[in-house]
């Protein structure tokens, strides 16, 4: 078994699956022309880094992925891009200083849930600020659930918590801003540098140095997959996904007088009643409906796909018929 490494212009890079490693390093293989590798069962598909492998004679064949971290794709398009694909754990790393952004948290746990991953979350230089508590219980908050880390990459302050947060993990995957020391900790997980470190602008932010997604193998047998920094780029989201990052609002809904409340300005709505107490954030709600909205849009577009897909492989039936009956090789009763 093999797990791709990297993907560029249509060559992917494999390289073994598990603690042995090839003689040269690894193999290359090329897509078809559109991109895509078949699978062993099903479709062809665009690979992605993390995708498992078989080799058989001159074919690379895609195994069915048990995970899929995904995005929107820029512009107006329906189509999502993979991001990491047979993820365990997705480590959603935002840093300390500057302060956290914890709107950005809640959308990155978002994904994370959408992938069928774990989410964890990683606080990065704890060494350059002194309320490393408060920012842990504010990301605990808007995380419901999620284990948060606070490190310090550079002095290696927390390293052996998140060693143990991550437990059996087996592949992990790194997302958040530029300049939020991904490849730092990348490099402290590996004990070694395997990613080049950015350096400070003036205004105390990191410079995002990685440009490509690739897979890092760890120490122990384990992967990791550092990504480019997500800016704004849509995320994809699911009304379960958005569920489980909002654990807290959808218990308090639970409490409402309406079945069907909106949570704006029903009478007996819980939530509100939770906000107008100070028992829940009045940011944090109104982050629940803009990520809910967010994914009831992108549900429709991916219906809408499915419709279209559905007709153009109906157009080309009709065709296919048509052009059979023409040259008598089926007639019509």
């Amino acid at each position: 078994m093999w797990r791709v490494s990297r993907v560029d212009k249509g060559v992917v890079r494999l390289v073994p699956d598990g603690d042995v490693d090839a003689p040269d390093g690894g193999t290359t293989v090329a897509t078809a022309r559109d991109g895509t590798l078949p699978m062993t069962v099903g479709d062809p598909v665009v690979p992605a880094v993390g995708d498992r492998v078989v080799l058989d004679g001159d074919r690379a064949l895609v195994t069915p992925r048990t995970s899929e971290l995904v995005r929107d794709t820029v512009g107006k398009t329906s189509l999502v891009q993979v991001i990491a694909a047979n993820v365990d754990v997705v480590v959603v790393v935002e840093h300390l200083e500057p302060e956290p952004a914890l709107g950005r948290l809640e959308r990155m746990v978002t994904i994370a849930w959408r992938a069928e991953a774990t989410p964890l979350i990683v606080l990065t230089k704890s060494d350059l600020v002194d309320d490393t508590d408060h920012w842990v219980a504010q990301a605990r908050a808007v995380a419901p659930g999620v284990d948060v880390v606070a490190v310090s990459a550079t002095t290696g302050e927390g390293l052996d918590a998140l060693h143990a947060a991550l437990g059996e993990a087996r592949t992990l995957v790194l997302v958040g801003p530029s300049g939020a020391g991904k490849s730092t900790l990348v490099n402290a997980l590996a004990g070694h540098e395997v990613m080049r470190t950015g350096d400070v602008r003036g205004d105390g932010r990191g410079m995002h140095t990685t440009t490509h997604r690739e897979l890092v193998r760890l120490p122990g047998g384990r992967w990791l997959i550092d990504t480019p920094g997500v800016r704004s780029v849509g995320l994809v989201a699911t009304e379960e996904s958005v569920a489980a990052t909002f654990a807290d609002v959808e218990e308090l809904a639970q409490s409402c007088r309406f079945r069907d409340c909106t949570h704006t300005t029903e009478p007996g709505c819980a939530v509100v009643a939770a906000v107008e107490a100070g028992e829940l954030p009045e940011r944090r709600l109104e982050s629940w409906h803009t990520l809910r909205r967010e994914a009831a849009r992108q549900a429709m577009r991916a219906d809408a796909r499915l419709a279209a897909a559905r007709t153009r492989q109906a157009k080309t039936f009709s065709r296919t018929v048509r052009a059979m009956k023409a040259a008598g090789q089926i007639h019509s009763r």
